[in-house]
């Protein structure tokens, strides 16, 4: 307990100048016209310091236990709680949770959908383009997708990457859909009038709602322009169909015969470094030629042809719409004697020829350039050379073209075009998936070309050198290390023995060493059906089983 030592005098006189003061700091707060939520806030008033502010908290520390500390927390947390995220109708992230919902309801859905797939079907319900950002912005509506990732609604897996719905998105996703149907209904009172002018009466009042349901009943002129962006739709009818309820047009992933061009594909390595000059005489003849070609990156082969949808501008956008593009079943790995030389040299030869086959396009090529009395100064004998060729034309089934320089190139790129033109001038392409390569029809039987082709995107997507691999591409990948074990061998080896974890248990099962060595030894490989042999196999066996170092 303190005791006070000050005067009668002066302790009247220090009440007097805290009343003073006191009074004062009334007069300041009352002429302030906002609420104070602390005493904190209160210091930017005259004649609030510290003393005043101190004694102002601990006031009201108090009245907060007194007085119902806790419901003020209740109240601070509902107004902190963040607002559900619900998607503006035909927003970009709206027409993302719809197409997914859509498609998981069909029977037989795989529920999963590429983003190709997922960004043709979303188009026709958002206002932004999924392919092209609007002017002055780097980014397309295909950006929300990172947002409903965040937000849980969507989830990304495998590679390529597939899409699905979580149980959040799902539940939002049925009511975007309810919310749509209703719309729907509501708008389509006034559609059954117009629609009677004709299908092809385009009228420019008509709202959103309208040109939707007349896009899925109706195809009109609008409808053809939404064709620009699909990609990798599966082709349905080629008639108009009432009944079809989904938003693909009846096209879908068709090109018919006059609305395409052949395209020669050009990888940019092909037009940069090394040697300029010459690089810039390959290009130099085509253009001469007449080649209608286009310089890109290619992930395997260096020359391929695509059949370009033939796309109309649009008024009002800078860009053409990003035209569709099917790979034609023909590529071309292109290789001068010295660069033939170092691949063999580094195991570039083998891996190469593996991806080509691998890579979903059924005619490759191979292109091996003449470098003349260069080739006697090269690290290999001139005959391994010769010899490497002629396996690859025997062995792997490659068609080989032999030409001198870069003009004669040029020239066999350009015949190709030609001849490429004339040959699918008359068909209707259809997209295929990947997935389907090993599938052949009756006129490739024939020797007839395919017209069921894969799209330029899912095509290169797929040749990446460095994507993820399964443990059967990594097992065949170790496999093809060995010296003499060829990728058709590799491939005969993974049809009895998918996984390291096969062959090891098959191992496990054999009763002798002499036994495990002639595991693999009567394995058929190759189109003559040969043996694999007890020394390849003996190798095989000793990589895998051996606990030491090899001898």
């Amino acid at each position: 307990m303190k005791v006070c030592t000050k005067s009668p005098e002066k302790l009247t006189l220090h009440l007097y100048l805290c009343a003073f003061v006191f009074l004062q700091a009334i007069n300041s707060l009352n002429k302030y016209p906002l609420p104070l939520r602390n005493a904190k806030e209160a210091k930017i008033l005259q004649n609030f310091g510290d003393g005043i502010c101190k004694i102002l908290d601990e006031k009201l520390q108090r009245y907060h236990r007194q007085s119902g500390e806790e419901q003020m927390k209740n109240d601070t947390i509902l107004k902190k709680k963040k607002r559900e995220y619900v998607p503006q109708r035909r927003s970009r992230g709206y027409a993302v949770l719809l197409t997914l919902y859509r498609h998981s309801q069909i029977p037989g859905s795989k529920g999963f959908m590429f983003k190709l797939e997922l960004q043709t079907e979303a188009q026709p319900l958002c206002d932004k383009s999924f392919a092209v950002p609007d002017l002055g912005s780097k980014y397309t509506a295909w950006s929300s997708v990172s947002t409903l990732i965040q937000k849980n609604l969507l989830i990304k897996t495998h590679n390529p990457a597939r899409y699905s719905l979580t149980e959040g998105g799902l539940a939002l996703a049925e009511r975007l859909a309810a919310a749509e149907q209703q719309e729907t209904k509501v708008g389509s009172g006034g559609d059954e009038e117009e629609e009677e002018e004709g299908p092809g009466v385009v009228d420019l009042t008509v709202s959103d709602e309208g040109e939707e349901e007349e896009d899925r009943t109706h195809p009109t002129v609008g409808a053809a322009g939404q064709l620009s962006s699909d990609v990798d739709a599966l082709c349905t009818s080629e008639k108009p169909q009432k009944s079809q309820t989904t938003s693909r047009n009846p096209s879908g992933g068709c090109l018919l015969p006059g609305t395409y061009e052949i395209i020669l594909c050009v990888d940019f390595i092909e037009t940069t470094g090394g040697s300029h000059h010459r690089k810039q005489e390959l290009v130099k003849e085509l253009q001469r030629n007449g080649v209608n070609f286009d310089v890109r990156k290619l992930n395997v082969g260096d020359f391929l042809w695509v059949a370009r949808e033939k796309v109309a501008p649009v008024p009002g956008q800078l860009r053409l719409p990003a035209g569709r593009e099917l790979v034609l079943d023909y590529i071309i790995e292109r290789k001068r004697m010295d660069d033939l030389c170092g691949s063999i040299i580094d195991g570039r030869f083998r891996e190469q020829k593996f991806r080509l086959k691998r890579c979903g396009l059924r005619r490759p090529i191979y292109l091996v350039e003449e470098c003349g009395t260069a080739a006697s100064h090269l690290s290999l004998p001139e005959a391994t050379l010769q010899q490497a060729i002629i396996n690859t034309q025997v062995i792997d089934g490659f068609f080989v073209k032999r030409v001198q320089d870069v003009r004669e190139s040029a020239a066999y790129l350009t015949i190709m075009t030609r001849f490429l033109n004339k040959l699918y001038q008359n068909r209707t392409l259809t997209c295929r998936s990947r997935e389907l390569e090993g599938d052949v029809s009756a006129d490739e039987d024939r020797g007839i070309p395919s017209s069921s082709l894969i799209s330029f995107t899912e095509f290169n997507h797929g040749a990446l050198k460095n994507k993820c691999q399964t443990v059967r591409e990594v097992f065949v990948r170790q496999l093809m290390q060995i010296s003499g074990l060829s990728g058709d061998k590799a491939a005969a080896i993974l049809e009895h023995y998918s996984t390291p974890h096969s062959l090891m248990s098959a191992y496990d099962r054999c009763t002798s060493e002499a036994e495990k060595e002639k595991l693999l030894s009567t394995i058929r490989y190759g189109k003559l059906k040969r043996n694999m042999g007890p020394a390849l196999s003996r190798t095989v066996y000793q990589l895998y089983c051996t606990l030491g170092p090899l001898s």
